[in-house]
């Protein structure tokens, strides 16, 4: 049998028997199953061990030159908590390629929004982008009535030809793959590795369809701006939702900070507060946390990592950049202050001035309130 041609299914790179330290390293006695995976694989699957091969930004984009010289169409996954964060493609990237928009996690959202308004925001946001997609879907990867609902949308608008999903790091690639794959094939030794960690797939990891095409999971890579490209891996968790968010609405007085956990703080500088509301969106775990801005600095240095202002950590909040202050003067009503990878919060009324900390290297940004 040659190794050379032998693929792992759960990471998508070619397997090897020889250096236990490289990727893609396999036992010699598995190379008789009939379906391989590699030892990193096999350890991250069953004992959800923390994967030691991290996937650059410079290789994906790398593999994203291959896709472009292809005539495929390529679905795109956005995590509908975390919009900013969860955009991979540049304005010049795949232009010759067909681009379907789908947004994933929609049951994390809270029931009221409104799909079709989301829709429409979505495609605004990706033409501001330099992108025109052919068209823009809802989903929560993780039911099956509606990947079959995407699968055949997908299968439409592709006409014979070969697909490639992207999406970044927890998006939810691996999960709607599986769940195809799950629906139409039934072998679940087939499954691809999932896992909160980055770098879980490494390579293109292809799927025959039906008519000879191929359908191409590919890796999936952290925004470098994203909140969770400098947390430690012990600490990724907290950051996903779990379930539905609820809102959590303060009614603030100038000069008063809202923190969430020991990641980041805002302070309402100034406005008028009988007629400003502030609505945050946050993980369960980062349950807004309020004082007085005069108080603020000293409540962080004092319980930063402790009870009161976790996660994360102290440990983690150790090797985390120093929160950074970033100013916003909010110009119209109902306006998002975003925190790419941890949530946001919604400004009532135009007016306010806001400053927002948060680790040095994430990009806080403001948008038309999407719910």
């Amino acid at each position: 049998m040659n190794e050379e041609k032998i693929i792992c299914s759960g990471c998508g790179v070619p397997i090897q028997t020889k250096d236990s330290s490289q990727m893609g390293y396999a036992p010699p006695a598995v190379l008789d199953r009939s379906v391989i995976i590699c030892q990193r694989c096999f350890r991250l699957k069953h004992y959800n061990e923390t994967p030691d091969v991290p996937l650059e930004a410079e290789d994906f984009q790398k593999m994203l030159t291959t896709v472009g010289d292809t005539d495929a169409l390529i679905v795109m996954l956005v995590d509908l908590f975390d919009v900013e964060g969860s955009w991979l493609l540049q304005r010049d990237d795949l232009k010759n390629n067909k681009l379907l928009l789908v947004g994933n996690k929609l049951d994390l959202l809270p029931h009221s929004v409104n799909e079709r308004r989301l829709k429409t925001w979505l495609k605004k946001d990706a033409l501001q982008r330099g992108w025109k997609p052919s068209d823009v879907l809802l989903m929560s990867a993780s039911k099956s009535g509606d990947v079959k609902r995407i699968a055949s949308q997908i299968d439409e608008k592709r006409k014979g030809k070969d697909v490639y999903i992207i999406g970044s790091t927890n998006v939810g690639k691996s999960t709607f793959i599986n769940q195809l794959i799950k629906m139409f094939d039934g072998d679940e030794e087939q499954l691809i590795t999932t896992s909160s960690f980055p770098g879980t797939t490494l390579s293109f990891i292809d799927l025959p369809l039906d008519d000879g095409s191929k359908l191409y999971d590919t890796p999936g890579v952290i925004n470098p701006k994203q909140m969770l490209a400098q947390l430690p891996q012990a600490e990724m968790a907290s950051l996903q939702p779990k379930k539905e968010i609820k809102p959590i609405v303060h009614q603030l007085q100038t000069g008063q900070t809202l923190f969430f956990g020991g990641l980041a703080r805002m302070d309402f500088i100034d406005g008028e507060p009988s007629q400003n509301h502030f609505v945050c969106y946050f993980p369960s775990e980062f349950k807004p946390h309020r004082t007085k801005l005069n108080n603020a600095a000293a409540l962080y240095e004092k319980h930063a990592g402790g009870e009161l202002l976790s996660p994360p950590g102290k440990d983690a909040l150790a090797v985390i950049p120093n929160l950074k202050q970033q100013s916003f003067y909010i110009h119209q009503d109902k306006t998002d202050i975003v925190i790419p990878g941890l949530g946001w919060i919604t400004v009532g009324k135009a007016g306010a001035e806001i400053d927002i900390y948060a680790p040095e290297h994430v990009e806080v940004t403001t948008r038309e309130a999407i719910i």
